[in-house]
């Protein structure tokens, strides 16, 4: 075996030893509120998915993909300047500018690849890139692939984020970007703050709005209709992923000057193939099914108040918040590991996450609600959480 190969085996050796080893757990069924693990063959309730809608199993959702299939075939097989662009990218870009009140949009295969094809593509040595510091990874390795001046700010702190922009006055441009929820974290940026800042420095703002599109605003918007800023805000990239559909694909909305530009020079778009017909097909008719079923997301509401409310009482400390993603913080990677695999034998699927993806002592438990859950099913999660937690000293 090669060195290079023997020091990753030795590392994967310490991770199992260290209790930090991650297993994948494999689904042999829809994405939905209940579903069947292959390694067991039981089924689980599940309270870590990205399908805050229930959508992934929505009848209309899933023919939808498959009419596209038909009609255009498995996949693309190109770029979109060369021979990768169907009348279904069309649509959904179209679609999604109007749902979010925005000029135009853009697809890309990613909601990470529409972060890293974005800020590289413009900013350069003579501007100013700032950044929370709690943004999301695909945000960070965009940061990083920018030769702007970068500057983090300490997570949602408004007086650092006024500092960077005064100590940038000389810059071509400022820029800042930020998540409008944070995923570890379940909180929401404070938006109207930081568009404030943004017009008296002159700074363009974008928000990463993956964790709230289709979550946030009376009518699943996002963070800026939370705030009743819908349509104010110059770029958001979001996913269709996680609320609208959860299968792949992600987007940037902003000014058309702006999705034109990066159609000329963003590198995940003129390298990467177009996002699949049917993953446009269906993201297509997840929008239209929110838009008609407006009820999802008052549901999604309740079941996060009701969840929230209960683990409170039951004496869990989750991190503040008013979003379905509802974290509770362990400590130690490997104690949030082995709750999570307790949990699993208590049939509930919830994921802990520890170091890298959260700093060193805040490992935690991140249940993640959907309007697809019934109160019974959160009813039996938080009982199982109650005695899982107990044997662990949790509560």
């Amino acid at each position: 075996m090669h060195g290079l190969f023997g020091r990753l085996q030795a590392e994967i050796e310490e991770m199992r030893e260290q209790g930090v080893y991650k297993q994948l757990i494999h689904l042999d069924s829809p994405q939905d509120a209940v579903v069947k693990i292959a390694e067991t063959g039981g089924e689980v309730i599940n309270l870590c998915s990205n399908n805050y809608l229930g959508l992934c199993s929505k009848r209309e959702v899933v023919e939808a993909g498959r009419a596209a299939y038909e009609q255009y075939g498995a996949g693309t097989s190109s770029v979109r300047f060369i021979c990768g662009t169907f009348t279904l990218h069309r649509q959904l870009e179209e679609k999604i500018a109007d749902f979010l009140g925005l000029e135009s949009a853009l697809t890309y295969v990613s909601c990470w690849n529409a972060n890293m094809g974005l800020m590289p593509t413009f900013l350069e040595e003579e501007d100013v890139l700032i950044s929370d510091e709690l943004n999301h990874a695909s945000i960070i390795d965009g940061v990083r692939m920018t030769r702007s001046n970068r500057k983090i700010y300490k997570h949602s702190d408004m007086k650092e984020l006024e500092q960077a922009l005064q100590g940038s006055a000389d810059a071509r441009n400022r820029f800042i970007i930020t998540d409008g929820v944070f995923s570890m974290e379940g909180d929401i940026c404070k938006l109207p703050d930081i568009l404030e800042l943004a017009e008296r420095y002159d700074a363009v703002v974008a928000v990463d709005d993956s964790h709230a599109t289709g979550v946030l605003g009376s009518t699943g918007r996002g963070t800026p209709e939370h705030y009743g800023l819908h349509g104010k805000v110059p770029i958001i990239t979001s996913t269709l992923g996680k609320a609208l559909g959860g299968a792949a694909g992600g987007f940037t909305a902003g000014p058309a000057e702006l999705t034109d530009y990066l159609t000329q020079r963003s590198r995940p778009m003129l390298f990467s193939n177009a996002l699949p017909p049917a993953t446009a097909g269906h993201s297509l008719a997840a929008i239209d099914y929110l838009d008609s079923h407006p009820e999802l997301i008052e549901k999604l509401r309740a079941n996060t108040k009701y969840f929230r409310e209960r683990l409170l009482e039951a004496g869990f400390k989750p991190i503040e918040g008013e979003t379905p993603i509802v974290p509770i913080i362990i400590g130690e990677t490997a104690e949030a590991i082995r709750m999570s695999k307790m949990l699993l034998d208590e049939g509930v699927f919830v994921i802990g996450f520890g170091y890298p993806v959260v700093p060193h002592g805040t490992a935690r438990i991140r249940c993640q609600i959907s309007a697809a859950h019934e109160i019974e099913q959160l009813d039996a999660v938080l009982a199982a959480m109650k005695k899982v937690g107990a044997k662990l000293g949790v509560v």
